[in-house]
């Protein structure tokens, strides 16, 4: 039986004395919050903890639904961080592990699996046990923990089954516990090697199914089943527990059944487990994926898919933590979409019925979170999964008669332009028709689009009492307005290219709408009654959430424009007075007297830990100053991620991939601002030399000349030969293969990249 570090060395023996990327990536980066005061503002309130990426090191392939993964959040009793993420980096207990899918954060995948020597409890009163984190390891398609009983479990995975490997210590009464959390459902026990089961409510929630099948490497004889006790009652206690040996059937809230054996120091025990909508699809799944009890074979093949993936992008020079934030961060990047179905199985639709799918199925885009740039880099790196992703979300929105949108704002145009100005071959036509419908429907997924289209922007209320923001009660309509006008801008284009002029004009009109929510007054964006007067209270500094704004301030969402950079300028005052705003956003100090918890990973005003202003520092390229930008990049890059004393910190969420994504992209030195256009941002690379391997086999390459930490600042710079002034390319400049090539230095060059025509292109601008 091969070890982990042989199974390892099968995948980094190309690369001789240097980590491979598989080494260098951790899925434990993410799971912890940033710890410097100075960096996480006023969050959190009191009684919660400080925000962390909330990614998981569970193992997984590539936008896997299956990942196995441990629980030390008991989110029966706690939902402290906004979604349900099952793991949290500084919580020192274990409460068990899963297996199942589970949409985004994998907080309902079900069912939870825990080796216990000695005595346990009954869920939702988990038998939580400690662990050292200098005992806890994790890459990709592997997780393992000792945990203090004695327990050693690795975790790995194929694509529709988990495996566990448990390796006991010596007891009399060694124990694996098998539960279904909260609304709990039905499990049994089959034979002397199965327990299966169906959990309540859950077939709707996830691409794997409701049913599982956990089979077990060695037979029991000595078993039982629990449940709460039946009724409703919070209460727990003495009593309120229906816990009986030797039966094998149970169904109620937290139903689970257990295993009792003997163990002798060093035993294995093997459990292999997979879901479906039937427990005949997750047997079948079992027996194509994991018909053994090969873990170390199912452990390398993980690797190896990760590693063709990883291998993508190579990069030399930088520092090791560096390498290891960088590929950790692209490990996260491909975290959705996730896989509903391969190109031939089954899939129940909308209506009920079973049809076998023509190509990869995946779940819904988080547009909110993954469209401003996660998007942009699977137009690189796969655009043929992308080109699968735009068609499932084609065909549920022929399903639904509408395109999906995100949590806030209608995202999905800038994926389907943005894989059209990248050569993603689709059929754009067809999805332009749902897209457009969105945006003229007020029966469709926009809300207050009625209110919109009437007057140009969304108006919101004065809340009774002048409440402390955030204040959740409103419509976030000036927040809602600049996202309508971005997405419009967006469509309009898209309309262009099709040959749909009459559409084009009337929504690049509408995407200037951005100007009805500016106030000259104040220099800001700001929320409207719906007698057009300005909200007051306002000010700028405070995170209003839902009262005006969405998980931002009037600070973040004033650059929100990011269609039309140069119009923003102009509303500012030219670029002096752009320059001095900007400035200030990064300088003035967040002292807010509301709470934002996910406002974390501050630079002034700038908040790293949420989208609304993550292109920011960007934004000089537009005004002339892109030595700014170079410099605030490397910032961001070195204070934001890492800094913590676990060295795991994000600033924020990662919201599947979105944060990742931009600490990915920066670091190889360019950014989409706007990820509808074809264009990047140049921005400050932290390594020598970059290879990207795109998808159409094409390389670009980025090499950064006199580069280290003290120089940050782009003194020069050719594109495949030539002379380059300009702080931005475009995917036509890169598309056949490209070389860019920047000479650092200390100083900044305030001469490279800031004449007036050298600006990135705008809507204003394209409109001159």
């Amino acid at each position: 039986m091969a070890s982990p570090s042989a199974v390892d060395a099968q995948t980094s023996g190309a690369y001789g004395s240097e980590r491979a990327p598989i080494d260098e990536a951790n899925p434990l980066v993410g799971t912890a919050p940033l710890d410097r005061p100075e960096l996480v503002g006023n969050a959190p309130p009191p009684g919660e903890p400080v925000y962390s990426g909330q990614t998981s090191p569970g193992a997984r392939l590539p936008h896997s639904s299956v990942e196995v993964a441990p629980v030390n959040v008991n989110l029966e009793l706690s939902y402290p961080t906004g979604v349900g993420a099952p793991y949290h980096h500084p919580n020192p207990t274990m409460l068990g592990f899963t297996a199942g899918g589970g949409p985004t954060y994998g907080g309902r995948a079900k069912p939870f699996i825990m080796p216990i020597v000695g005595d346990w409890t009954v869920p939702p009163v988990y038998t939580s046990v400690h662990y050292d984190k200098a005992r806890e390891t994790a890459s990709p398609g592997y997780y393992a923990v000792d945990l203090d009983s004695g327990v050693k479990v690795e975790l790995t995975a194929s694509r529709w089954t988990g495996l566990m490997r448990f390796t006991f210590p010596k007891s009399s009464r060694s124990s694996v516990l098998v539960n279904l959390p909260r609304a709990g459902g039905t499990v049994e026990v089959v034979g002397d090697h199965t327990i299966r089961g169906l959990a309540e409510g859950r077939d709707n929630e996830v691409a794997d199914g409701p049913y599982f099948v956990a089979e077990f490497s060695r037979p029991f004889t000595n078993y039982g089943t629990f449940r709460k006790a039946p009724g409703d009652r919070s209460v727990w206690g003495i009593g309120d527990k229906d816990v009986e040996a030797a039966r094998r059937s149970v169904s109620g809230g937290f139903a689970g059944s257990y295993i009792t054996f003997p163990t002798a120091n060093g035993d294995k025990l093997l459990v292999k487990i997979a879901h479906g909508h039937s427990y005949a699809e997750a047997e079948q799944r079992l027996r194509a994926e994991s018909p053994g009890w090969n873990f170390d074979g199912i452990h390398a093949a993980a690797r190896r898919t990760w590693a063709d993936l990883l291998n993508r992008v190579e990069v030399t020079g930088g520092t090791r933590r560096q390498r290891q934030l960088f590929y950790s961060t692209l490990y996260h990047s491909f975290s959705s979409p996730r896989l509903v179905a391969r190109k031939g199985d089954q899939l129940r639709g909308r209506s009920g019925s079973a049809v076998a799918t023509a190509y990869d199925r995946y779940s819904p885009v988080p547009y909110w979170d993954t469209a401003r740039n996660q998007i942009a880099l699977l137009e690189l790196l796969e655009p043929d999964l992308l080109a699968d992703v735009m068609r499932s979300e084609l065909e549920t929105a022929r399903e639904r008669g509408f395109m999906n949108t995100s949590f806030h704002g209608d995202h999905a145009v800038l994926m389907y332009l943005g894989a059209m100005e990248r050569g993603v071959p689709f059929d754009y036509s067809g999805a332009y028709d749902f897209l457009r419908k969105n945006a003229f429907d007020p029966n469709g997924p926009r809300p207050h689009l009625d209110e919109y289209l009437r007057q140009g922007w969304i108006s919101d209320i004065v809340p009774p009492g002048s409440p402390s923001p955030p204040y959740a009660g409103g419509k976030a309509g000036m927040d809602k307005t600049l996202e309508y006008a971005w997405d419009d801008y967006a469509l309009g284009q898209m309309a262009q290219r099709l040959g749909k002029g009459d559409d084009a004009a009337v929504l690049m009109k509408r995407a200037g709408n951005y100007r009805h929510v500016f106030d000259r007054s104040t220099g800001f964006m700001r929320g409207r009654t719906a007698e057009g007067r300005w909200i007051e209270p306002f000010d700028p500094g405070e995170p209003y959430y839902n009262f005006a704004s969405k998980e931002a301030s009037g600070w973040s969402n004033l650059w929100l424009v990011p269609h039309d950079v140069s119009g923003l300028i102009s509303l500012l005052g030219g670029r002096d007075a752009f320059n001095a705003k900007l400035d200030a956003f990064f300088a003035t100090p967040y002292a807010p007297k509301g709470i934002c918890r996910d406002c974390t990973g501050l630079i002034g005003q700038y908040v790293q830990g949420n989208q609304p202003d993550q292109h920011a520092p960007y934004l000089y390229a537009w005004s002339g100053q892109p030595w700014k930008t170079q410099a605030l990049v490397r910032r961001i890059l070195d204070q934001l991620y890492g800094s913590d004393a676990s060295g795991y910190g994000y600033p924020g969420m990662d919201d599947q991939g979105s944060t990742s994504s931009w600490y990915a992209l920066s670091a190889l030195g360019f950014y989409p601002v706007d990820p509808s256009t074809p264009h990047f941002i140049i921005g400050s690379p932290i390594f020598d030399r970059a290879r990207l391997r795109m998808g159409n086999g094409k390389v670009l390459e980025i090499i950064a000349r006199n580069n280290s930490a003290a120089n940050a600042y782009v003194q020069s710079a050719t594109l495949n030969g030539r002379l380059w002034n300009k702080p931005w390319f475009s995917h036509a400049d890169i598309k056949d293969g490209a070389t860019l090539v920047l000479t650092m230095g200390a100083k900044p060059n305030t001469g490279w990249g800031s004449a007036p025509g050298a600006v990135p292109p705008s809507m204003s601008r394209m409109e001159q």
